[in-house]
Protein backbone atom coordinates (compact mmCIF):
# COMPACT_ATOMS: atom_id res chain seq x y z
CA UNK A 1 0.00 0.00 0.00
CA UNK A 2 2.82 2.37 0.90
CA UNK A 3 4.68 1.61 -2.36
CA UNK A 4 1.50 2.33 -4.32
CA UNK A 5 1.10 5.64 -2.47
CA UNK A 6 4.65 6.74 -3.29
CA UNK A 7 4.25 5.73 -6.93
CA UNK A 8 1.04 7.77 -7.05
CA UNK A 9 2.79 10.84 -5.58
CA UNK A 10 5.69 10.55 -8.03
CA UNK A 11 3.32 10.07 -10.95
CA UNK A 12 1.28 13.10 -9.91
CA UNK A 13 4.39 15.26 -9.65
CA UNK A 14 5.61 14.12 -13.05
CA UNK A 15 2.20 14.76 -14.56
CA UNK A 16 2.14 18.21 -13.03
CA UNK A 17 5.56 19.02 -14.48
CA UNK A 18 4.46 17.64 -17.84
CA UNK A 19 1.36 19.83 -17.87
CA UNK A 20 3.39 22.91 -16.95
CA UNK A 21 5.81 22.17 -19.75
CA UNK A 22 3.02 21.57 -22.23
CA UNK A 23 1.16 24.71 -21.27
CA UNK A 24 4.35 26.77 -21.09
CA UNK A 25 2.79 29.22 -18.70
CA UNK A 26 5.74 30.87 -17.07
CA UNK A 27 4.91 34.16 -15.36
CA UNK A 28 7.40 36.94 -16.11
CA UNK A 29 7.37 40.05 -13.93
CA UNK A 30 8.79 42.57 -16.36
CA UNK A 31 9.28 45.42 -13.88
CA UNK A 32 11.38 43.37 -11.44
CA UNK A 33 14.79 44.89 -10.70
CA UNK A 34 13.57 48.37 -11.60
CA UNK A 35 12.30 51.26 -9.50
CA UNK A 36 8.78 50.91 -10.93
CA UNK A 37 6.25 49.56 -8.44
CA UNK A 38 4.00 47.54 -10.74
CA UNK A 39 4.19 44.03 -9.35
CA UNK A 40 0.94 42.92 -10.95
CA UNK A 41 2.17 43.70 -14.46
CA UNK A 42 3.42 40.51 -16.03
CA UNK A 43 3.72 38.36 -19.12
CA UNK A 44 2.24 34.88 -19.17
CA UNK A 45 4.37 32.84 -21.54
CA UNK A 46 3.06 30.10 -23.84
CA UNK A 47 6.15 28.56 -25.42
CA UNK A 48 5.67 25.96 -28.18
CA UNK A 49 7.70 22.77 -28.23
CA UNK A 50 8.26 23.19 -31.96
CA UNK A 51 8.76 26.78 -32.99
CA UNK A 52 7.55 28.14 -36.33
CA UNK A 53 10.23 30.58 -37.55
CA UNK A 54 10.71 31.44 -33.85
CA UNK A 55 7.89 33.97 -34.23
CA UNK A 56 6.68 35.61 -31.03
CA UNK A 57 3.58 37.65 -30.21
CA UNK A 58 2.79 39.84 -27.22
CA UNK A 59 -0.97 39.58 -26.63
CA UNK A 60 -2.89 42.58 -25.25
CA UNK A 61 -6.41 41.66 -24.07
CA UNK A 62 -9.14 44.27 -24.29
CA UNK A 63 -11.39 45.73 -21.62
CA UNK A 64 -11.87 49.45 -22.33
CA UNK A 65 -8.61 50.24 -20.49
CA UNK A 66 -10.60 49.55 -17.30
CA UNK A 67 -10.12 45.77 -17.03
CA UNK A 68 -8.79 42.83 -19.07
CA UNK A 69 -10.58 39.93 -20.75
CA UNK A 70 -8.06 37.40 -19.51
CA UNK A 71 -9.83 34.34 -20.92
CA UNK A 72 -11.17 34.87 -24.45
CA UNK A 73 -8.58 37.50 -25.42
CA UNK A 74 -5.75 36.28 -23.21
CA UNK A 75 -5.42 32.65 -22.18
CA UNK A 76 -7.25 31.18 -25.18
CA UNK A 77 -5.28 33.33 -27.60
CA UNK A 78 -2.01 32.29 -25.96
CA UNK A 79 -2.84 28.60 -26.22
CA UNK A 80 -4.01 28.94 -29.82
CA UNK A 81 -0.79 30.68 -30.89
CA UNK A 82 1.28 28.15 -28.98
CA UNK A 83 -0.49 25.28 -30.75
CA UNK A 84 0.55 26.86 -34.07
CA UNK A 85 4.23 26.99 -33.15
CA UNK A 86 4.19 30.67 -32.18
CA UNK A 87 5.51 31.82 -28.80
CA UNK A 88 2.83 33.91 -27.09
CA UNK A 89 3.24 36.27 -24.17
CA UNK A 90 -0.04 37.53 -22.73
CA UNK A 91 0.51 40.95 -21.20
CA UNK A 92 -1.31 41.92 -18.03
CA UNK A 93 -0.90 45.68 -18.42
CA UNK A 94 -2.08 48.39 -16.05
CA UNK A 95 -5.73 49.43 -16.37
CA UNK A 96 -7.91 51.87 -14.47
CA UNK A 97 -9.80 49.12 -12.65
CA UNK A 98 -13.45 48.54 -11.83
CA UNK A 99 -13.53 51.04 -8.89
CA UNK A 100 -12.37 53.81 -11.23
CA UNK A 101 -15.09 52.83 -13.68
CA UNK A 102 -17.76 52.98 -10.97
CA UNK A 103 -16.71 56.00 -8.93
CA UNK A 104 -14.97 58.39 -11.37
CA UNK A 105 -12.26 59.23 -8.86
CA UNK A 106 -9.25 59.51 -11.19
CA UNK A 107 -8.49 63.20 -11.24
CA UNK A 108 -5.20 64.42 -12.71
CA UNK A 109 -2.68 61.58 -12.34
CA UNK A 110 -4.48 59.42 -9.80
CA UNK A 111 -4.73 55.75 -10.73
CA UNK A 112 -3.64 54.01 -13.90
CA UNK A 113 -4.00 56.03 -17.09
CA UNK A 114 -1.92 57.06 -20.10
CA UNK A 115 1.01 56.53 -20.53
CA UNK A 116 1.17 53.54 -18.16
CA UNK A 117 -0.32 50.96 -20.58
CA UNK A 118 2.13 51.84 -23.37
CA UNK A 119 4.99 51.88 -20.88
CA UNK A 120 4.07 48.32 -19.90
CA UNK A 121 3.96 47.24 -23.53
CA UNK A 122 7.24 48.90 -24.44
CA UNK A 123 8.86 47.32 -21.39
CA UNK A 124 7.55 43.92 -22.55
CA UNK A 125 9.06 44.46 -26.01
CA UNK A 126 12.35 45.52 -24.46
CA UNK A 127 12.42 42.58 -22.06
CA UNK A 128 11.72 39.95 -24.70
CA UNK A 129 14.25 41.35 -27.16
CA UNK A 130 16.92 41.48 -24.47
CA UNK A 131 16.11 37.92 -23.36
CA UNK A 132 15.22 36.37 -26.71
CA UNK A 133 17.63 33.46 -26.32
CA UNK A 134 15.96 32.42 -23.06
CA UNK A 135 12.64 31.93 -24.83
CA UNK A 136 14.02 30.76 -28.19
CA UNK A 137 12.40 33.58 -30.12
CA UNK A 138 13.56 35.66 -33.05
CA UNK A 139 13.98 39.28 -31.84
CA UNK A 140 13.35 40.41 -35.42
CA UNK A 141 9.98 38.64 -35.62
CA UNK A 142 8.40 39.96 -32.45
CA UNK A 143 4.89 41.33 -32.93
CA UNK A 144 1.97 42.59 -30.89
CA UNK A 145 -1.64 41.40 -31.07
CA UNK A 146 -4.44 43.30 -29.38
CA UNK A 147 -8.19 43.16 -29.03
CA UNK A 148 -10.59 46.11 -28.71
CA UNK A 149 -8.81 48.60 -26.38
CA UNK A 150 -5.86 46.22 -26.54
CA UNK A 151 -6.00 46.67 -30.31
CA UNK A 152 -5.60 50.39 -29.78
CA UNK A 153 -2.65 49.72 -27.48
CA UNK A 154 -1.00 47.35 -29.95
CA UNK A 155 -1.26 49.89 -32.75
CA UNK A 156 -0.01 52.64 -30.44
CA UNK A 157 3.20 50.65 -30.03
CA UNK A 158 3.71 50.88 -33.80
CA UNK A 159 2.50 54.44 -34.31
CA UNK A 160 4.74 55.73 -31.50
CA UNK A 161 7.58 53.25 -31.88
CA UNK A 162 10.11 56.10 -32.02
CA UNK A 163 8.83 57.62 -28.77
CA UNK A 164 10.57 56.04 -25.81
CA UNK A 165 8.00 56.17 -23.01
CA UNK A 166 10.46 54.32 -20.77
CA UNK A 167 13.01 57.12 -20.71
CA UNK A 168 10.96 59.21 -18.27
CA UNK A 169 11.14 56.24 -15.90
CA UNK A 170 14.92 56.10 -16.04
CA UNK A 171 14.85 52.87 -18.07
CA UNK A 172 17.61 52.66 -20.66
CA UNK A 173 17.23 50.38 -23.65
CA UNK A 174 19.66 49.32 -26.34
CA UNK A 175 17.05 47.46 -28.38
CA UNK A 176 14.34 48.75 -30.69
CA UNK A 177 10.89 49.29 -29.21
CA UNK A 178 9.26 48.95 -32.64
CA UNK A 179 7.10 45.83 -33.04
CA UNK A 180 7.89 43.89 -36.21
CA UNK A 181 4.19 43.49 -36.96
CA UNK A 182 0.84 44.27 -35.38
CA UNK A 183 -2.45 42.35 -35.37
CA UNK A 184 -5.36 44.51 -34.27
CA UNK A 185 -8.70 42.76 -33.81
CA UNK A 186 -11.94 44.81 -33.63
CA UNK A 187 -9.87 47.74 -32.29
CA UNK A 188 -10.60 51.11 -30.82
CA UNK A 189 -8.87 53.61 -33.14
CA UNK A 190 -10.15 57.17 -32.92
CA UNK A 191 -10.69 59.28 -29.81
CA UNK A 192 -12.13 62.26 -31.68
CA UNK A 193 -14.39 61.27 -34.57
CA UNK A 194 -17.89 59.83 -34.75
CA UNK A 195 -17.81 56.29 -33.45
CA UNK A 196 -15.36 57.02 -30.63
CA UNK A 197 -15.60 54.38 -27.91
CA UNK A 198 -16.04 56.80 -25.02
CA UNK A 199 -15.50 54.25 -22.26
CA UNK A 200 -12.07 53.35 -23.64
CA UNK A 201 -11.22 57.03 -24.00
CA UNK A 202 -12.15 57.63 -20.38
CA UNK A 203 -10.31 54.50 -19.27
CA UNK A 204 -7.11 55.57 -21.02
CA UNK A 205 -7.14 59.30 -20.24
CA UNK A 206 -8.92 59.49 -16.90
CA UNK A 207 -11.99 61.47 -15.86
CA UNK A 208 -10.25 64.83 -16.06
CA UNK A 209 -8.08 64.37 -19.14
CA UNK A 210 -10.70 62.53 -21.21
CA UNK A 211 -11.78 65.94 -22.56
CA UNK A 212 -8.25 67.12 -23.33
CA UNK A 213 -8.32 67.81 -27.08
CA UNK A 214 -4.55 67.57 -27.45
CA UNK A 215 -4.47 64.09 -25.92
CA UNK A 216 -7.53 63.04 -27.90
CA UNK A 217 -5.86 64.09 -31.15
CA UNK A 218 -2.48 62.57 -30.31
CA UNK A 219 -4.02 59.21 -29.45
CA UNK A 220 -6.44 59.11 -32.39
CA UNK A 221 -4.16 56.71 -34.21
CA UNK A 222 -5.58 57.19 -37.71
CA UNK A 223 -4.10 60.70 -37.66
CA UNK A 224 -0.51 59.58 -37.09
CA UNK A 225 0.22 56.82 -39.60
CA UNK A 226 3.54 57.03 -41.45
CA UNK A 227 4.93 55.26 -44.49
CA UNK A 228 7.45 52.86 -42.95
CA UNK A 229 5.25 51.75 -40.06
CA UNK A 230 5.14 48.11 -38.99
CA UNK A 231 2.93 45.81 -41.12
CA UNK A 232 -0.63 45.55 -39.81
CA UNK A 233 -3.23 42.77 -39.78
CA UNK A 234 -6.63 44.35 -39.13
CA UNK A 235 -9.99 42.65 -38.49
CA UNK A 236 -13.45 43.76 -37.40
CA UNK A 237 -17.14 42.93 -37.83
CA UNK A 238 -19.76 45.19 -39.41
CA UNK A 239 -22.27 44.24 -36.70
CA UNK A 240 -19.93 45.07 -33.80
CA UNK A 241 -22.24 46.40 -31.04
CA UNK A 242 -19.44 47.77 -28.83
CA UNK A 243 -16.78 49.46 -30.98
CA UNK A 244 -18.19 51.20 -34.04
CA UNK A 245 -17.04 49.42 -37.21
CA UNK A 246 -15.92 52.77 -38.65
CA UNK A 247 -12.89 52.71 -36.33
CA UNK A 248 -11.28 49.97 -38.41
CA UNK A 249 -12.33 51.61 -41.65
CA UNK A 250 -10.56 54.79 -40.56
CA UNK A 251 -7.41 52.80 -39.85
CA UNK A 252 -7.60 50.93 -43.15
CA UNK A 253 -7.95 54.23 -45.04
CA UNK A 254 -5.01 55.77 -43.20
CA UNK A 255 -2.80 52.73 -43.79
CA UNK A 256 -3.72 52.67 -47.46
CA UNK A 257 -3.07 56.39 -47.90
CA UNK A 258 0.39 55.99 -46.40
CA UNK A 259 1.25 52.80 -48.32
CA UNK A 260 1.69 50.77 -45.13
CA UNK A 261 1.80 47.05 -45.72
CA UNK A 262 -1.40 45.66 -44.26
CA UNK A 263 -4.30 43.26 -44.62
CA UNK A 264 -7.82 44.35 -43.68
CA UNK A 265 -10.73 41.93 -43.30
CA UNK A 266 -14.22 43.11 -42.42
CA UNK A 267 -16.75 40.39 -41.63
CA UNK A 268 -20.46 41.01 -41.92
CA UNK A 269 -21.28 39.20 -38.70
CA UNK A 270 -19.36 38.23 -35.58
CA UNK A 271 -19.89 40.91 -32.98
CA UNK A 272 -17.23 41.85 -30.47
CA UNK A 273 -15.12 40.38 -27.69
CA UNK A 274 -14.77 36.85 -29.01
CA UNK A 275 -10.99 36.68 -29.13
CA UNK A 276 -10.01 33.12 -30.04
CA UNK A 277 -13.26 31.59 -28.78
CA UNK A 278 -15.36 30.17 -31.64
CA UNK A 279 -18.35 29.83 -29.31
CA UNK A 280 -18.50 33.60 -28.86
CA UNK A 281 -18.82 34.54 -32.52
CA UNK A 282 -19.87 33.36 -35.98
CA UNK A 283 -18.21 30.76 -38.16
CA UNK A 284 -17.49 33.60 -40.56
CA UNK A 285 -15.60 35.76 -38.08
CA UNK A 286 -13.60 33.06 -36.30
CA UNK A 287 -11.85 32.46 -39.62
CA UNK A 288 -9.67 35.44 -38.69
CA UNK A 289 -7.41 33.01 -36.85
CA UNK A 290 -6.57 31.02 -39.97
CA UNK A 291 -6.18 34.22 -41.96
CA UNK A 292 -3.68 35.56 -39.43
CA UNK A 293 -1.57 32.39 -39.46
CA UNK A 294 -1.39 32.51 -43.27
CA UNK A 295 -0.55 36.22 -43.22
CA UNK A 296 2.22 35.76 -40.67
CA UNK A 297 3.74 32.80 -42.47
CA UNK A 298 4.02 34.80 -45.68
CA UNK A 299 5.15 38.03 -44.00
CA UNK A 300 8.66 38.99 -45.05
CA UNK A 301 10.44 41.08 -42.46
Amino acid sequence: MKAYFYRYIIFSLLLSCFNIKMQGQEIIHIWDNTSIKANKVCLQAYIPEKANNNDAVIVCPGGSYFWLDKKNEGEQVGKWLQSNGIAAFVLKYRTAGVPAFLFHYRINCLGNQFPKPIQDLQRAIQYLRENHTTYNINPNRLGVMGFSAGGHLSLMSAVYASTNYLSDLGINTQVSLRPDFVASIYPVITLTKDGTHKRSRRGLLGDYKKSNKTLQDSLSLEQHIYTDMSPVFLVNCKDDPIVDYRNSELMDSALTANNVQHKYIQYKTGGHGFGANANKTTQEAIAWKDEFIIWLQTLKL
